[in-house]
Order: C-alpha cells, then structure tokens, then sequence
C-alpha cells in the first residue's frame, strides 16, 4: 500500500542541499531537529483544515460532506501516529536511562 499525501513526506538523508553525509549543527534548520519542527508544522495544519472543513460544513458552507470527514480522518490519524511515534520515543529513552553499566 502506497501513502500519497504531503504530511508523509520525509526528507532523505544527505540531499543535494546539505551534502552527502553532512553534519549539521542543533538549530540550523536542517537535520533531525528541523525535520521535526516541520513535521511537527505539517500536523498543526493538517488539524487547522480540519478543524476549518467542520467549520463549513457546520454552517452550511461546505459542498461535499466525504471531503470534510476525509479531512477529520486524515487529522485524527496523524495525531494518533504523532502520539503513538511520542509514546515510543519516550518509552526508548526511559529504556536507555534506566540501562544499568
């Protein structure tokens, strides 16, 4: 099954803009932090068009009902995947911190 859709785009590693292998510094834009901050920006609007689809549909606005519950769906699954993605980052680390040496 392919997923089509921006919010499931991923930057590659060592694109042509940064390089192969290029290092980057925390707060550069670019790298896994940057990645995330985008990531993390594509999820707010996937819920702001949600949210403003279920808007229009409430008041009347809106002209095709399975677009506004696509729109709902899509968000509620990328808030479900950001959560459980949370979750085990969280779970991943408290693994490595409560690691005895």
């Amino acid at each position: 099954m392919v997923t089509a859709g921006s919010e499931w785009s991923v930057p590659s590693v060592g694109d042509a803009t940064s390089g192969a292998g290029a290092v980057t510094q925390p707060g550069s834009g670019s790298g896994f932090g940057g990645m995330l901050v985008d990531q993390l920006g594509k999820l707010e609007a996937t819920q702001n068009q949600a949210a403003d689809a279920s808007t229009a549909l409430a008041t009347g606005q809106a002209s095709d009902p399975e677009a506004v519950v696509m729109a709902v769906e899509r968000a509620r699954l990328s808030m479900q995947l950001a959560s459980t993605l949370r979750n085990k980052a969280v779970e991943a680390f408290n693994d490595v911190f409560h690691t005895q040496v």
